[in-house]
């Protein structure tokens, strides 16, 4: 027999995979890490070594012969993590879905079903490649067994190649002296436990010198190192028992032969449908596109439109439409869909395909075009009480207005007009990074679509349009009967999962709030940029040689490795922790060894220049559009606790610690004839803490309109209010908002540099202090155990799967989540209310000024002068008026020429 053989180890696979893939889920909620890990590697195995004949062993949860006797000595094995567990089955259908056999026995474990199919095929002539991550089975190495072991270094999976040249190398052992070698050393992670004090090293040394166990035990007494001859004396017992626990079994009796393990086709029907299941969108590429057009054969592809008139009876046919979706597409280019139709509009950006089809340019579509019938239909439709369904709408309201031109200015009210099934998908599942529209095909529309890239690659969509119309006619069809079919399944869910008015009142006329503050931008001055970057580089330079004369050598301060070994080598600083690649400088040790050293506060401020320099100094001006203003983009859709976010550029990172952190502010300025006015909630959180656990000591605290965090000392360190220390104020401050993220006595002593007993002490303190926050905080974790999730007082969603994940920490994490998610969750739902109020009544009133920045818990308004004290009244009208709780919301306001002076 000739070809190769290809054998996997399953549960050794799937348990690397589960360790080294980042916790995954499909939408009904089954772990998938490491199924979609293990069939990467099996994949990467089948590309490289082309098999004739592929198999994958599991053990049965049945204990083994060799279970049973590490049983009988060590009393039990670590169990397998629930989530690693439910996904075994799983991966065993989808082998078999892919025609791939799946071999386990009664009795016998992975290990001597793989070492005797290996024995087997090779004495048959079959070369072997046996794949694994556990070294007891170079063992089965022989000159056709090929062993390999695969390992994850950086995100990306490497293997490591055992043939008994290696192995000589390495251990310096044959295959059947490598069994000796294990039962000397042990191995955790298979249960053997070895003799105690032998290591690798030793156990290698006495094989080198003796050859075999039974021929060290006859030269005990020449053993020099007393430690070692008296271990191996005293554990003789447990060495024969680790001979047989790491003696794989090459002659099981097991009914599988080669030829059942023998390759036909992988990707079949039956697989795609499993990929589908689990949702491994990236894999699907691999499948023949006979799958993905069974699976959407039932999708018309769309009609491409080229001309004016034909746009003309497609807009005139939607206006009559019940179910109306749009898509702008990339090159000016508009996708449509109607009641089940779907039609891609291509303008003269296409040429290639114009020409194509020898069109005039007179009859061609342009995008103004498209753009003004788009604008006519949304208005018919709204006339009719229909909405038009799309995907991130905010993208797309500059398509029906000219926020910048007042005449036509539609305002606030356009986003009723819309149905945004990005933002309800949001909603549903707040926990993934991005929302994509074939995310919602998988789960909402039950089909899983290629995503462009896999379908047409680096092709831009006008060149695609015009070499491939059919696939770009049957991609757009997909995707908008997609948009279309799943609008309705998505409100469906929304409105079970009791978020209706959430989205309706909140989120959806933010939309329109966040678009406008987009157009409006910041203005930031270059030259006030350039001069706060050429004064950090000067004081950078200064520093830079202050480290160097204090080390008395230059080295490089950026580089972690040249960093740890000054501090803990040269300069013996204790605490240092060493790591694979070297001495840990993370700022939390740095600052710890800053207490006492100086030049280690001289490479902090160093790190804090430099990252200031590169990150807003030097990175803003790139950002600064043709206007002079900064355009950031607002994220509504990324935390999981419905916190906004900013990116390109981020302006919510901005440092506020240090004065000169904060100076990047002064860079921001009101344009000519206005001021900044600053609104910023008072411990927004903390108040919510006092309304929801309705603990009457701390609500009557707020009531009292005093230091909140001195009357919090006073009570915590009975101690009267006139005679609280600084120090006693800053703990208790410390502890007010520490509760308020579920800290614990670890956390908090961190914090304040005092041992975890007097933490924990603070803490019992503060809770015999206020005993309805202990009450709540116990609650909300309870609640959030029962359903798996948080909500806030506005029916905010946040699923909390880590409270039923089997690693300890994992639940840990999951209990802070619980506690602070619904006091995040509605502090950031209340910033939203305020901002759509404070944005209505500017528009409502005509104002002309303008709401251009927000920060967590901080407004900021470009004031026209005139204006200044109606924008102040707004401010503290809607801000404080955004919720009715038991504590007043208070808020505090500024003014000033910059940003800086503002704050």
């Amino acid at each position: 027999m000739e070809g190769k053989l290809v054998l996997i180890d399953g549960h050794s696979i799937m348990h690397r995979a589960f360790y080294g893939v980042p916790d995954l889920s499909n939408s009904e909620g089954l772990h998938t890490n490491a199924i979609y890990g293990f069939l990467n590697i099996l994949l990467k195995f089948i590309d490289e070594e082309k098999p004739n004949y592929l198999a994958v062993a599991f053990d049965l949860h049945a204990p083994t012969f060799r279970h049973k006797i590490f049983d009988a000595y060590k009393g039990t094995r670590k169990p397998m993590p629930e989530e690693l567990r439910e996904q075994i089955p799983v991966i065993k259908e989808v082998l078999k879905s892919m025609g791939i056999l799946v071999m386990e026995q009664e009795g016998y474990e992975a290990d001597d079903i793989l070492g005797t199919m290996a024995k087997r095929a090779a004495g048959e002539g079959l070369s072997v490649s046996l794949v694994s991550g556990d070294r007891d089975l170079l063992q089965i190495t022989d000159e056709r067994i090929l062993i390999r072991i695969p390992k994850t270094k950086g995100g990306r999976t490497e293997v490591e190649d055992y043939d008994l040249a290696r192995l000589k190398e390495e251990y310096h052992v044959d295959p059947q002296q490598f069994i000796e070698l294990k039962a000397l050393m042990g191995d955790s992670s298979d249960n053997i436990p070895g003799v105690p004090k032998v290591g690798e090293k030793t156990a290698i040394s006495l094989m080198e010198t003796y050859g075999s166990i039974e021929n060290i035990y006859a030269n005990l007494e020449n053993i020099s190192k007393n430690a070692i001859r008296e271990s191996l004396r005293e554990n003789r017992n447990l060495c024969d028992l680790s001979k047989t626990l790491a003696t794989i079994e090459i002659n099981a009796p097991i009914t599988y032969t080669v030829e059942d393990a023998k390759v036909t086709k992988i990707f079949t029907a039956e697989a795609y449908e499993w990929f589908k299941k689990l949702e491994f969108r990236a894999l699907l590429a691999r499948f023949e596109k006979a799958e993905l057009e069974e699976e959407t054969k039932a999708v018309q592809p769309a009609q491409l439109i080229t001309e004016k008139e034909r746009a003309k009876e497609v807009f005139e046919q939607l206006a009559k439409a019940d179910n109306v979706a749009f898509l702008p597409m990339p090159d000016e280019c508009m996708a449509l869909w109607g009641d089940g139709e779907s039609y891609l509009l291509l303008t003269q950006e296409v040429p290639p395909l114009l020409a194509m089809m020898n069109l005039s340019d007179s009859g061609a579509l342009d995008y103004a075009y498209i753009t003004k019938q788009l604008r006519q239909l949304r208005e018919v439709l709204s006339k009719q009480g229909k909405k038009l369904i799309t995907f991130d709408v905010k993208k797309s309201y500059g398509l029906f207005e000219d926020y910048r031109e007042k005449e036509g200015h539609i305002g606030l009210k356009l986003y009723q007009d819309f149905t945004d099934i990005k933002l309800i998908a949001y909603l549903i599942n707040p926990l993934k990074s991005e929302y994509e529209l074939e995310d919602v095909a998988t789960e909402y529309a039950g089909i899983m679509p290629q995503s462009y890239k896999m379908r047409f690659g680096k092709e831009t969509f006008a060149d695609a349009a015009a070499k491939k119309p059919e696939e770009i006619a049957d991609y757009v069809g997909t995707l908008m009967h997609v948009l279309g079919s799943a609008a309705q399944p998505l409100m469906s869910a929304l409105e079970r999962s009791g978020q209706m008015k959430l989205y309706e009142q909140i989120e959806a006329p933010l939309t329109y709030v966040l678009y406008a503050m987009e157009c409006d931008g910041i203005i930031a001055d270059r030259n006030r940029l350039r001069e706060y970057g050429a004064t950090l580089g000067e004081q950078i330079t200064v520093l830079e040689q202050s480290i160097y004369d204090q080390v008395g050598e230059h080295f490089n301060i950026n580089s972690p490795k040249q960093l740890g070994e000054i501090l803990f080598e040269k300069m013996g600083l204790k605490g240092g922790k060493k790591t694979k690649t070297g001495y840990s400088t993370a700022a939390d040790v740095l600052e710890k060894l800053a207490e006492d050293n100086p030049f280690v506060k001289d490479i902090l401020s160093y790190r804090t220049l430099t990252k200031l320099k590169s990150t807003y100094a030097d990175a803003l001006a790139d950002y600064i559009s043709d206007d002079g203003r900064i355009h950031t983009k607002f994220n509504q859709m990324v935390t999981a606790t419905g916190r906004l976010s900013s990116a390109d550029p981020n302006l919510q990172n901005i440092p506020m610690r240090t004065d000169l952190g904060r100076q990047i502010r002064k860079v921001f300025l009101p344009k000519e004839g206005c001021i900044f006015v600053d609104a910023d909630y008072s411990q927004i959180e903390l108040r919510l803490l006092a309304h929801m656990s309705g603990d009457e000591e701390l609500i009557e605290a707020y009531k009292q309109s005093e230091d909140i965090h001195r009357i919090t000392a006073s009570k915590v360190f009975h101690v009267p209010f006139e005679e609280v220390t600084d120090l006693q104020r800053r703990n208790a401050k410390a502890v007010n908002f520490g509760i308020v993220y579920g800290i614990s006595s670890f956390g908090l002593s961190q914090d304040l540099s005092i041992t975890r007993q007097e933490a924990k002490e603070y803490i019992e303190q503060y809770f015999a202090t206020y005993p309805g926050i202990k009450r709540f905080l116990d609650g909300v974790v309870e609640s959030a155990k029962e359903t798996g999730e948080s909500r806030t007082l506005y029916g905010r969603r946040r699923p909390i799967p880590e409270l039923k994940n089997s690693n300890f920490m994992q639940r840990q994490f999951g209990e802070r989540v619980a506690m602070n998610a619904p006091i995040q969750g509605t502090a950031a739902d209340i910033m939203k209310i305020a901002m759509i109020g404070v944005f209505e009544a500017i528009e409502n009133e005509g104002l002309k000024s303008r709401m251009i920045i927000q920060v967590h818990d901080e407004l900021l308004i470009e004031t026209y002068k005139e204006e200044e004290q109606r924008i102040r009244e707004i401010l503290m009208e809607k801000m404080k008026g955004a919720a009715d709780l038991s504590v007043e919301l208070e808020i505090d306001v500024h003014s000033g020429d910059s940003w800086y002076e503002a704050k």
